[in-house]
């Protein structure tokens, strides 16, 4: 097991995104010198990180760029000793309506960084998964021998990242470790996910919330677990070439989430199927539930904080920062 992060040179792709900043921030704080890749735009923006406080944010060396451009990638990960690729497309929605910038993104991007990495001689290559492969529970808690089973054009694409970065290590010997986080929430995420959206609408004060289904099951992992368990994976030997869950181990309906946030929020607001938030009926992912036994007995990670305490800290972070969700709009 690693012992610390101190000085280590890390690259963090994604890091303008809700987990990378978080990975990013924490890293920094262990005194990691991290390069921190964000999405090029002409705004000059780096998304999450453009909100850390010091002295966190003067250990970041925020770079904009692309996955999908090799020659860029290559030179951007020139002299790292660990990467931690996070970078890619992951609103499900979004995948049905445009499923080759899923491609493009979470396929191509992450040959890319895979190839960097073996050409660059990386030390450790984590590279992020989804529950979202596993597609409906066939057992639960769902562990890593699970088949894997694409509902949509996001989920099939990160199988195929799955699958390149497990050749890299069974054909090259790149030393890559996949963490697979299940469904990550917390604050800073963005109104596309389910969790935030039913938040900002019920501290909106508005009298009906608009909703998908509320019957699927889901495994909801605050976020300052899930970067426990990367780190934990970027720094156990043991990890590499293996697969490995990062979830609560809790199953909980969409329903029974969106009754804990009118409690936590105090909103007598009615719950209101949209047909627009409904998933293709094949499409739909109805159970999701992790077993994490792997993340305790290789690594020592175990989730710390509870659903309800989770709920609040997002509640807050949305209550403070609520001009920057627009409750009107369905974020895809």
């Amino acid at each position: 097991m690693k012992n610390s992060w101190k000085g280590t040179k890390v690259l963090v792709t994604g890091a303008g995104g809700f987990i990378g900043s978080h990975l990013a921030e924490e890293l920094a704080k262990q005194g990691a010198r991290v390069t921190a890749l964000t999405h090029y735009n002409s705004r000059g923006s780096h998304g999450f990180l453009e909100g850390l406080a010091p002295p966190a944010s003067r250990r970041i060396e925020a770079v904009a760029g692309d996955v999908c451009d090799s020659h860029f990638v290559s030179e951007l990960v020139r002299g790292q000793e660990v990467v931690f690729h996070l970078a890619a497309l992951i609103a499900i929605p979004y995948s049905y309506a445009a499923p080759q910038s899923f491609v493009s993104a979470n396929v191509q991007g992450t040959l890319n960084v895979l190839e960097a990495c073996r050409r660059r001689g990386v030390k450790k290559l984590i590279h992020t998964s989804t529950s979202e492969v596993y597609g409906t529970a066939r057992y639960t808690p769902i562990d890593e021998a699970h088949p894997l089973q694409g509902q949509s054009p996001y989920s099939a694409s990160k199988i195929g990242a799955d699958h390149l970065a497990e050749s890299f290590y069974r054909s090259f010997g790149l030393p890559v470790a996949v963490a697979r986080p299940f469904n990550t929430y917390g604050p800073r995420q963005s109104a596309r996910a389910v969790l935030p959206t039913l938040v900002s609408q019920a501290l909106s004060g508005r009298p009906e919330i608009a909703i998908g289904s509320l019957k699927p099951v889901r495994d909801f992992n605050y976020v300052a677990d899930t970067v426990a368990g990367f780190l934990a994976v970027g720094a156990d030997p043991r990890s590499v070439g293996e697969v490995i869950n990062i979830g609560s181990g809790r199953g909980i309906t969409i329903g029974q989430a969106a009754e804990l946030i009118l409690r936590l929020t105090g909103s007598k607001a009615r719950l209101v199927e949209d047909k627009r938030r409904l998933r293709p009926a094949k499409s739909e992912v109805l159970k999701l539930i992790c077993g994490n036994g792997k993340a305790r007995r290789l690594l020592g990670w175990k989730p710390r904080v509870s659903l309800e305490d989770g709920l609040s800290r997002m509640v807050e972070y949305i209550r403070s920062h609520a001009s920057e969700y627009k409750t009107d709009v369905y974020n895809v």
